[in-house]
């Protein structure tokens, strides 16, 4: 399990039936979690003085209840600023469990010795791009939805990282991919968060289970000759971390050398001293 247990800005509170009571700087959330299927006493008088909860919807859906809440508010992770926003779907804008893989990915760039180029695919509102670009590495940005890399171009100039070497593109991963390929650009650090489900530009059908290997292999193709590290997140309920593994160990390590590890990111809850599965992660290095 890797903990991200380095916040100040962020804590799990407690969980409980389904649900985890969360701070965010000076606010109070509460919001599903299908993980928690334990129930436990809320005895934190907090799980009714929220400032808002997000309740799911029978009929599918759900929506945010007692909103006490600005529009957006900053949080902060180490020397990196991000603004958090009650959005559609229960979620903030950030997913602070994935900190334990910025700390990696810090740690990968200072021991590499070298300037690296990294791509980061399927990159959301740029957590992982503001760690690499933080710690000295060139970054290209890649995430198909427009409002997402807007947001994660203003998590960026709150960072003080409005002039680092960041590269935003707003495109589909796998044509950029394509097209970096032909155009023969190579990249020494890959991250990419596939999601589990979703819809190409033209219609076209991603599922996790049937297009991460062919997509895996199409993204090998942009690797330098010789590449730091590969991380692979995924959220996908009953995607085992070890198939992660394989994955790398077949398509990059069977390459390059080095090694594959697999394991859970999780987050510290304070009431209970429990660790909060959170997803999978696969991660390898050269050496």
């Amino acid at each position: 399990m890797w903990r991200a247990d380095g916040w100040k800005d962020y804590e799990v509170l407690d969980v409980s039936g389904g649900e985890k009571l969360e701070r965010w700087g000076r606010y109070i959330l509460v919001r599903p979690d299908p993980q928690v299927i334990w129930n436990t006493p809320r005895s934190s008088e907090l799980w009714r003085r929220y400032d808002a909860r997000y309740a799911r919807s029978a009929t599918g859906g759900g929506h945010w209840s007692a909103h006490r809440l600005p529009e957006r508010w900053q949080v902060r992770y180490g020397s990196l600023t991000f603004h958090v926003k009650p959005m559609n779907f229960k979620h903030t804008g950030v997913f602070p469990e994935q900190a334990a893989n910025w700390d990696f990915i810090q740690e990968r760039i200072a021991a590499a010795g070298r300037p690296l180029q990294v791509l980061n695919l399927f990159a959301y509102t740029g957590g992982a791009t503001l760690a690499a670009a933080a710690a000295g590495a060139s970054v290209c940005h890649v995430d198909a939805a427009r409002g997402m890399v807007a947001w994660a171009r203003e998590n960026a100039r709150a960072s003080g990282l409005e002039d680092a070497p960041i590269r935003w593109i707003v495109d589909d991963c796998a044509k950029f991919v394509e097209r970096e390929i032909r155009r023969g650009r190579r990249y020494d650090a890959v991250i990419m968060d596939p999601p589990s489900y979703g819809r190409g530009p033209s219609g076209e059908v991603w599922k996790l289970e049937k297009d991460l290997y062919p997509f895996l292999e199409l993204v090998a193709g942009v690797l330098s000759e010789e590449p730091a590290f590969f991380i692979i997140n995924s959220y996908t309920t009953g995607l085992a971390p070890s198939v992660l593994q394989c994955l790398l160990e077949t398509v990059v390590a069977s390459r390059f050398g080095g090694s594959a590890v697999c394991g859970e990111l999780g987050l510290p809850v304070t009431a209970s001293g429990l660790t909060l599965p959170c997803g999978a992660a696969g991660r390898w290095i050269r050496g």
